[in-house]
């Protein structure tokens, strides 16, 4: 029998983790871009303000990359430590983009990084330009490559299970890297972490104008925030479209839950705004509906159905049953590798085998199943329908927000009206709602595709390494504690660099240290700080 206690905690703990090291990962892939385009404006100009902007900005991605980078390790080591059995079962598969992204990472980012910070005196403009654009495709690369590894999870494609090895292995390279879900997570993704850094750069500027310090240096970056974070949020929903289109043919039980959609809908579905779900009695209370607005996401059409959890959970139960005749002959062949009847046998129903091993939750044998515990196996494929409804629509809340204050924010620079109190209080309250959004995306994307850990294949109950709980509990506490320390240095030294602001002096306001020195010497030059 598996051990719940300990697969529960393993997940737990690999929550903590992989939703704490994507606290650092949406910054990134937002600033290094940002800071390409910055820079390729003072190379086009010659300005020296946009040097100084691009530098700035710089340390800040770097401080959020130096933790983005330790925190990622983390999770790396954690499939072999807390996820032995599956890193056995899917290493065929799941170490070749793992160990590309972690090339990525940790060697072509972290050159690139070094380059960026250590270059701007060693190289040309144009040499150091390309480097910065690199570094932005570096970290987008780096993404790229453990979404593939993470979409092949959600959507196994390109392999099939080896019953002589008991493994899964590749069968098609370009079909795990063209994985249909793992793109639509990455383009999806990348939009998401463009909005982040466009918010951290809005908001900052913003502080520094109710401040009345370096204000030229902050118009400038609202405008630049402004313009790229539109573009990124616009993006976002545009994109989250595309996922969920992805979800219709690849994860319908994921679909249905984040919709609370019980039942089939005549075509076309309605999307429902508000609701209260009721997971006993099996449907949503004072649900708000907008007709037809699912159907045309998730199918792009009129006349195709979204099927519901009930009948979705009537088709897993059938898929269970199914799964057990391939988990019989499986047995067999393993007793008689010879056995063409259960070779035969198997080869007919293996897609189906992850459902039979659900039932190991249960019993040691799934063979010994009743027609009860097979219909409660059926049902253990819906994710908890609640989290999913609410996470979903505050998330999809938080995007169609961040329209709004960019749009905003594009039109006040475009007037250059930067300095409106009330936007920029908006804007700096608003600060924390692109992390809060991310997180509720990977909630959707991980939670939401349970209780598989591989979709179909493989339940994540049985990924888990042979621990015990007290085991588990002594690295929770251990990186719970090191990553409070972590989180609480990161903020230390944001907050420092960003109160030194851009142009530092004893003040605080080198701007007007600047501007009267160059007064009393009779000079004209402008000060890019004011």
């Amino acid at each position: 029998m598996i051990d719940m206690e300990v697969a529960d905690l393993s997940r737990w703990q690999f929550a903590l983790t992989a939703m704490y090291h994507f606290l650092f990962v949406p910054l990134t892939l937002g600033l290094a871009f940002m800071l390409a385009i910055m820079e390729s404006v003072y190379v086009m100009t010659g300005r020296q303000v946009w040097r100084d902007m691009t530098k700035f900005w710089g340390v800040l991605f770097g401080i959020n990359f130096a933790l983005g980078v330790s925190t990622g390790i983390t999770m790396e080591f954690q499939f072999g430590m807390n996820w032995s059995y599956y890193s056995h079962y899917v290493g065929d598969v799941f170490g070749a983009p793992l160990a590309i992204e972690g090339l990525m990472a940790f060697f072509l980012e972290a050159t690139l990084v070094g380059l960026f910070f250590f270059g701007w005196d060693r190289m040309s403009k144009q040499a150091h330009l390309a480097v910065t654009w690199f570094m932005a495709l570096g970290t987008n690369l780096s993404a790229l490559w453990i979404l593939i590894a993470n979409g092949w999870m959600q959507n196994p494609v390109g392999s099939e299970f080896n019953p002589e090895t008991m493994r899964m292995e590749v069968t098609d390279f370009m079909a795990v890297l063209f994985n249909p879900v793992a793109q639509a997570k990455f383009v999806h993704t990348v939009a998401a972490g463009y909005v982040t850094g466009a918010l951290f750069v809005l908001a900052v500027s913003a502080w520094f104008l109710l401040q009345r310090r370096h204000r030229g240096f902050a118009k400038r970056s609202m405008t630049v925030a402004a313009a790229f974070g539109l573009m990124g949020s616009l993006s976002v929903v545009v994109l989250g479209d595309e996922s969920g289109y992805a979800l219709t043919h690849n994860q319908r039980m994921k679909l249905a839950a984040l919709e609370a959609m019980w039942e089939t809908h005549e075509a076309p579905a309605p999307l429902t705004l508000v609701g209260f779900p009721d997971v006993e009695d099996h449907t949503t209370h004072f649900a708000i509906d907008v007709p037809w607005v699912l159907g045309l996401i998730a199918t792009r059409s009129l006349d195709q159905e979204v099927q519901g959890i009930l009948p979705l959970v009537a088709i897993a139960e059938t898929r269970v049953e199914n799964g057990l005749l391939a988990y019989d002959a499986l047995q067999r062949l393993r007793a008689d590798e010879n056995d063409l009847e259960a070779r035969a046998q198997f080869e007919e129903t293996k897609t189906d085998l992850g459902y039979a091993l659900l039932l190991t939750r249960y019993m040691e044998d799934p063979r010994e199943a009743t027609p009860e515990q097979i219909r409660q196996a059926a049902f253990d494929t819906v994710p908890d329908v609640p989290v999913m409804f609410w996470s979903f629509r505050f998330m999809a809340g938080i995007g169609f927000y961040m329209i709004a204050l960019f749009g905003t924010a594009f039109v006040l620079s475009t007037l250059r009206r930067h300095e409106t109190r009330w936007f920029l209080w908006v804007a700096l309250v608003s600060l924390p709602l692109p992390w809060i959004a991310a997180e509720l995306g990977w909630v959707l994307a991980e939670y939401g595709r349970q209780p598989w850990i591989i979709e179909g294949m493989l339940p994540t109950f049985m990924g888990v390494s042979s621990l015990n709980a007290t085991q588990i509990w002594m690295t929770i506490g251990g990186f719970t504690a090191l990553y409070g320390v972590l989180a609480v240095i990161e903020v230390m030294l944001m907050l420092m660099v960003i109160r030194k602001g851009p142009y530092p002096d004893a003040s605080g306001h080198a701007g007007k240290t600047r501007k009267a020195h160059g007064a009393a010497a009779g000079g004209m030059t402008p000060i890019p700080a004011e």
